[in-house]
């Protein structure tokens, strides 16, 4: 059964760029913009990708083309949404379907990309059977 963000506990997930200055700006705006259409923000993880981690031509890729994230980052998040019990993860930036869906799993409610208001996103409140691991 989906339901409107309206309501929801969601956690906010940023993946960006060692370039990009302006990542806390844009966590703060889908914090606000989510919070307008009635969600509550229970918790916040970012993941930057810096030159150590690769190189220059690597910092705009993800880490994982399945999880975008770092392993140990997905398990900080999924800790994180099982201690709040967190409705979704709301990712800043766009997510494939293979992405949406292996990330559901993994964090044991629905990741959803963040969109704007005109666009609205559905989150299921789907907890997975057994609790993510929270040792990282």
């Amino acid at each position: 059964m989906a339901v409107e963000v309206e309501g929801a506990d969601v956690v906010i997930v940023g993946y960006f760029s060692g370039k990009q200055k302006d990542w806390a700006e844009l966590m703060d705006a889908a914090a606000r913009e989510l919070e307008e259409r009635g969600a509550r923000v229970v918790g916040r993880i970012v993941q930057r990708r810096g030159v150590s981690d690769g190189g220059a031509k690597k910092m705009a890729l993800p880490y994982s083309s399945r999880t975008l994230l770092t392993y140990g980052k997905v398990r900080e998040a999924a800790a994180l949404c099982e201690r709040t019990n967190a409705d979704a993860a709301i990712f800043v930036g766009d997510l494939t379907q293979r992405q949406r869906r292996v990330l559901t799993g993994m964090l044991g409610c629905a990741a959803q990309a963040f969109t704007r208001a005109d666009q609205r996103p559905s989150t299921h409140r789907t907890r997975s059977a057994s609790p993510p691991s929270t040792s990282t």
